[in-house]
């Protein structure tokens, strides 16, 4: 039996493609804040499918290093690991490790998540690794790695951060087996901006305009997490059009990557 972790399982894109995943065959293993949420999930899969738990708020670094020592305990192989959750805060907040929230939940928790199950998912190769970015990446035009990670959180850096990680983890991973890529999932009505307080008339607006169908988001990802077009293929970014090569923002290429990644792993050490 194959399985995959996934972040963000619980709703939106993330939820789509849990479904999707378990109705391939998939043991799930759902990392969420809420244990009586995945137990939903759990539900609306039905018997057939092991969904198992591990509750961890993506905002604490502690907590994301608890999940994933649960996580590689509690599996003997990681086949898929699926970096979904993220967050578009529109007020500031700075977490208990000193960094802003955004910067938090959905860069800095991939990636340590990703590090700590290093080791399970080369054992478990052929392996993949999805991230979810955005096309707000673009919005960023210039990353400073001395800086990035403790400045004023942008969405656009924090998704052009998890391009240029999961690019620079190919890299390292080059040989291992695992492949690592990601994607941009386009607009989807999942709630990603519910701080606004429109957010839930704009969402059944969008609707039923059917503007923003949150399966077709969910559909690039879970292309690239079963996909046999994709088992050979690292160090992608990939449009939800048609799964169509895209490059990274300028701001994130080159040298940069591994600046980035050698700055994270001081502030984490």
């Amino acid at each position: 039996m194959s399985t995959a972790v996934i972040t963000g399982a619980t709703h939106g894109l993330g939820r789509l493609v849990a479904l999707d995943l378990a109705r391939r065959g998939f043991d799930l293993g759902v990392v969420a804040r809420s244990a009586s949420k995945v137990d939903d999930l759990r539900a609306e899969i039905g018997a057939g499918v092991t969904v198992t738990a591990f509750v961890a708020d993506l905002s604490s670094l502690e907590d994301v290093r608890r999940a994933a020592k649960a996580i590689d305990a509690h599996y003997d192989r990681v086949d898929v690991l699926i970096n979904n959750a993220g967050i578009h805060a529109f007020s500031p907040r700075v977490t208990p490790d000193g960094v802003p929230e955004m910067t938090a939940v959905n860069y800095l928790a991939p990636w340590v998540l990703t590090n700590a199950l290093r080791d399970k998912l080369i054992a478990s190769a052929p392996a993949r690794v999805v991230t979810v970015a955005s096309e707000a990446a673009r919005q960023a035009r210039s990353l400073d790695p001395a800086t990035a990670l403790t400045s004023a959180a942008h969405y656009g850096r924090t998704k052009l951060m998890d391009i240029m990680f999961s690019q620079e983890l190919a890299r390292r991973l080059e040989g291992t087996g695992v492949t690592a890529n990601c994607c941009d999932p386009g607009f989807n009505t999942t709630g990603l901006g519910r701080e606004l307080p429109f957010a839930g008339l704009l969402e059944k607006a969008l609707h039923a305009l059917r503007i923003g169908d949150p399966a077709r988001g969910a559909s690039i990802i879970t292309r690239l997490a079963v996909d046999p077009g994709f088992a050979d293929v690292t160090g992608g970014y990939f449009s939800v059009k048609d799964a169509a090569p895209l490059e990274c923002p300028e701001a994130g290429r080159g040298v940069v990557q591994r600046l980035l990644w050698e700055e994270t792993e001081k502030l984490l050490s």
